[in-house]
């Protein structure tokens, strides 16, 4: 008898699917910055006409506005979510000896602080100008600064806990906090009007291909 998964392909290695995915997202994240650098106006026309929006909503809803504030500024602040990575670093060396965990957990944290800064600096996109502005904030527009923070930081905490075996229902719950973290921290973002919708797409598709590197390189190099 024929036994077709003798036919079958081999499955991909974890290193190489993360490589490919790393790969696709930082030619979308360089697509994208080249759109937003050459102000390629159909990009700028969604820009606008979202953020107009949620200004008026911002505006009219000054309660739900006030709550954004608070996640933007406290719970998904970048400052709280290398916060968090630092303690998990010090967890890992504490509790597991696990040292090259930590560096690399805390190496990855750098590189985007480092990336979202530099490309800020570079591209020097303004932020939104509002006559009646409900939030302020510093620095360039591009990337979302907090988008890459929070997408790079629940991105390796999770990945930690798939590779240490997370319970069933420890899992879920991380995947959901995450999920509404990264989601969450971008939407505020646009809400509160300090940035543009695409500023934070960039900062989603650099975060992730960030992650996805690191873990790339946890598989290939871990001791």
């Amino acid at each position: 008898m024929h036994n077709p998964s003798v036919d079958s392909p081999p499955a991909p290695s974890p290193y190489r699917t993360a490589v490919r995915t790393a790969l696709t997202l930082g030619l979308c994240s360089v697509l994208l910055l080249l759109l937003v650098a050459a102000e390629w106006r159909p990009l700028m026309s969604v820009d606008g006409g979202v953020s107009r929006t949620t200004h008026r909503w911002a505006v009219a809803d000054p309660d739900v506005t006030q709550v954004c504030r608070v996640l933007t500024d406290w719970v998904w602040d970048p400052l709280t979510m290398r916060l968090l990575c630092a303690a998990v670093a010090i967890w890992l060396v504490w509790r597991r000896s696990a040292w090259w965990t930590a560096v690399w957990l805390v190496t990855t944290s750098a590189v985007g602080t480092l990336l979202q800064q530099g490309l800020k600096a570079a591209l020097g996109r303004e932020r939104p100008v509002w006559p009646d502005p409900v939030d302020s904030a510093h620095y360039a527009a591009y990337p979302s600064g907090h988008a890459l923070t929070a997408t790079v930081v629940c991105g390796l905490l999770l990945w930690l806990l798939y590779r240490h075996g997370a319970a069933p229902a420890v899992w879920r719950t991380a995947v959901t906090l995450a999920v509404v973290s990264v989601v969450g921290v971008g939407l505020t973002r646009i809400w509160l009007g300090v940035h543009w919708p695409t500023d934070v797409l960039g900062g989603w598709l650099m975060g992730t291909m960030l992650v996805a590197l690191a873990i790339a390189a946890h598989l290939r190099w871990r001791p």
